[in-house]
């Protein structure tokens, strides 16, 4: 199964309203991020054991490690969560400036080091989140 069979197993396999939002988002991340490169992981380790929520991934960067090895990693995350839905923006280094950037605007959501964590589409301000997704990737494409 190819990565678009598999997100778009993903997205249909949520309740009801969580999969209209899952797929809403979805498509408007790809348009935020046109051509961008798609990943899913499916939450499980190597001996198939389920250590994470699956995630939706988007676009590519290079995470380097002390010891000079580096990987690459998607840029950008999406997930369902048991309260609602999660958007990853990784590869920011200052840990307090999602929240103290977009916390305040972004509405109903919970804002950490690099995941926004909200319940439903509605209760944030897309546009908001739209900025912050497209910081995040310029933060990780300046690198």
């Amino acid at each position: 199964m190819n990565i678009e069979d598999q997100i778009d197993n993903y997205i249909a396999g949520q309740p009801g309203p969580k999969r209209s939002d899952m797929h809403a988002l979805h498509a408007f991340i790809l348009q935020l991020l046109p051509g961008c490169r798609l990943w899913f992981l499916d939450g499980k380790n190597s001996e198939n054991k389920t250590v994470s929520n699956p995630n939706i991934g988007y676009g590519m960067y290079t995470i380097k490690y002390a010891d000079g090895k580096s990987r690459a990693f998607y840029q950008i995350g999406l997930s369902a969560n048991t309260t609602g839905i999660s958007v990853y923006i990784l590869g920011i280094e200052d840990k307090t400036y999602l929240a103290q950037t977009y916390g305040k605007t972004l509405g109903k959501a919970s804002v950490s080091g690099y995941c926004i964590k909200f319940k439903t589409l509605k209760d944030i301000n897309i546009d908001i989140l739209a900025a912050a997704i497209k910081d995040g990737v310029n933060f990780t494409n300046a690198r």
